[in-house]
């Protein structure tokens, strides 16, 4: 009968296999002479902390990055998340953004360390440095140039002033629209090339 543990561990191999090229020799390699403690870490955090509901893949690697960071851990564990985190649909800006708020909390010190260590990550993925802007951010400014915008979306900005900005993806956020009613009147989908807005849909409700 296979042990709870030992099935934890080959989900999340799995699991980090289909987020990192070469990631199961990658596991094999990091924990060559600790098998057990593979056993136990892969097993928790990508078979059983990866797979619950309550938060989506971002937000759980963003907030993994935060507490990395926060912790000074500048060597393998922020190397492999940072190839997970992008892998679950961070952008390099957004994990940037993860360093500086954690400064804010955890001391600079600890950011600055991580920043020194993303320098050469970024550099050993091929990235650029600095990043372009984060999704959101490119969103977000093309929302406060109104005269920018087709005329499609003007149309529904003025109708509906109110809007949640929220990044889904390292190339496409949802702008929910809102005027005087509590549900939406209308859903934006753009997708973001760069540091430019690639194109917008635009969703009603029925």
């Amino acid at each position: 009968m296979t042990e709870p543990m030992a099935d934890l561990h080959d989900r999340g191999r799995e699991t980090f296999a289909g987020l990192v090229e070469g990631g199961a020799q990658r596991l094999d390699a990091l924990f060559a002479t600790v098998p057990a403690l593979g056993e136990l870490a892969v097993g928790t955090v990508y078979g059983h902390l990866h797979e619950r509901p309550a938060l989506d893949a971002r937000t759980r690697e963003a907030a993994t990055l935060a507490a990395i960071v926060a912790a000074g851990m500048v060597g393998p564990p922020l190397s492999v998340h940072l190839r997970t985190g992008l892998a679950s649909g961070l952008s390099p800006a957004e994990v940037c953004e993860v360093v500086v708020q954690t400064a804010a909390f955890a001391g600079f010190p600890r950011a600055v360390s991580a920043a020194d260590q993303l320098n050469r990550l970024f550099e050993g993925h091929g990235l650029p440095i600095p990043p372009p802007p984060s999704p959101r951010e490119v969103v977000l400014a093309y929302l406060a140039e109104p005269e920018a915008v087709e005329a499609e979306v003007a149309e529904v900005l003025a109708e509906f002033p109110r809007t949640e900005v929220q990044a889904t993806g390292p190339d496409r956020v949802l702008v929910t629209c809102f005027g005087d009613e509590p549900a939406p009147g209308a859903v934006l989908h753009c997708s973001v090339t760069g540091a430019e807005v690639a194109s917008v849909m635009v969703f009603r409700p029925r």
